[in-house]
């Protein structure tokens, strides 16, 4: 296991899976460091709203002019910056990490998207993880739960698909050279959402919960 990043938020629920852990914590993702962080992008890359705006103001200009370098060179090509269910990567410039994944997940203020967001979350995640096994280093992953805040995903549904999507990836047949899985969100409704579906979904769920041993001083 990696060494631990320095948190500046609660740990909430502690899973181990074959190849590591899955946490979710309660805080401020700006603060948490780790080795591969995700920003919850728009398809403009542009960071004008909600949490991609306020991860992309501690980032500094270096990753805003970044990229809108990177929007340029695609719309060349006649593509979005970054469409649903995609990903780009970054420096991580003045946040805690080595690099950033740009993830853009559905955004459910549009029909267009709500109708198919269960497929357009799993394109995301998809994006995500072949985004971060590209990367070095990954020991350490640090995400916000995707489609939330602003982009208005249903909690409860989307708290279980998070958990169904991502431990499965950690629980896998495959390595994805992630030792540390961080789902940090500073949302209460999502959190406690996230709480009630795992309390009622626990022993269906890969890997095995660790959170009272955590709590107990048993695991760092």
């Amino acid at each position: 296991m990696a060494s631990l990043p320095i948190l500046m938020a609660d740990v909430v629920i502690v899973r181990e899976c074959r190849h590591g852990q899955v946490r979710v914590l309660y805080g401020d993702i700006v603060g948490v460091e780790g080795d591969v962080m995700v920003i919850p992008a728009n398809s403009r890359l542009a960071g004008r709203e909600g949490l991609d705006e306020r991860m992309q103001q501690a980032a500094g200009e270096g990753l805003r002019e970044a990229c809108a370098n990177i929007a340029k060179e695609r719309r060349k090509s006649n593509l979005q910056p970054c469409g649903v269910g995609e990903a780009v990567t970054t420096a991580a410039f003045d946040l805690p990490a080595s690099n950033l994944v740009h993830v853009v997940g559905p955004d459910c203020r549009r029909p267009t998207q709500d109708n198919f967001r269960r497929e357009l979350m799993r394109n995301s995640y998809n994006a995500l993880f072949e985004a971060v096994e590209n990367l070095e280093p990954r020991k350490t992953l640090v995400l916000p739960p995707l489609g939330m805040d602003v982009f208005a995903y249903p909690h409860r549904e989307g708290a279980r698909m998070t958990m169904e999507i991502i431990l499965p990836w950690m629980d896998g047949e495959e390595d994805p050279g992630v030792d540390m899985v961080l789902i940090v969100t500073h949302e209460d409704n999502f959190l406690n959402n996230m709480k009630t579906i795992y309390r009622e979904s626990e022993d269906q769920f890969p890997g095995v919960d660790r959170t009272r041993d955590y709590r107990k001083g048993k695991i760092q």
